[in-house]
């Protein structure tokens, strides 16, 4: 019976010997280096920025296939006879208002994050106004101005542009 004591007490002394020198080990390992404020500011500039660069290019990318779009239900329109509307056309306008309004809300939570983030509120005041451009196309294509909210898109990609520079 005392063997098997005494060979439990050397299993749990050689146990917790382990745990101790495992613990030691972990905590006497130097620290993996915290990134500097600066290293840490330009991370979350750089994030500001990548955010921007998406919304030019998805912006862009819509610019550019919008103007064939519009013409093809301008076409659309003018062919049909009696005023009457195409319900495939009236499906292609629901559509392409549904991207302006996308654009909008996609600007606003740009927006929303160059405000709430410090270290991008500097660039916040160049930025402001991206989402009201995009509102006004979104109010210019619910009228049927598809033309002329694509131009107002363009100068909110212009406006992004301008804050991309100026971060960089």
């Amino acid at each position: 019976m005392r063997k098997i004591i005494v060979g439990m007490c050397l299993v749990i002394a050689l146990a917790t010997g382990a745990m101790a020198q495992s613990r030691s080990r972990t905590s006497k390992r130097p620290a993996a280096p915290k990134p500097s404020t600066a290293e840490a500011a330009a991370a979350v500039r750089n994030e500001g920025a990548t955010r921007i660069a998406n919304q030019i290019k998805g912006l862009s990318r819509f610019l550019y296939l919008v103007g064939g779009v519009v013409k093809g239900i301008e076409a659309i329109d003018a062919a049909s006879k009696d005023g009457q509307t195409s319900p495939t056309n009236e499906k292609n306008k629901a559509q392409l208002r549904s991207s302006f309004a996308d654009f909008r809300v996609g600007l606003d939570s740009l927006e929303v994050y160059f405000r709430s983030t410090p270290e991008l509120q500097p660039y916040y005041t160049k930025l402001v106004g991206s989402a009201s451009g995009a509102a006004t196309a979104e109010q210019q294509a619910a009228a049927g101005q598809f033309n002329q909210a694509g131009n107002t898109l363009l100068g909110v990609v212009g406006r992004l542009t301008d804050v991309l520079v100026v971060m960089h």
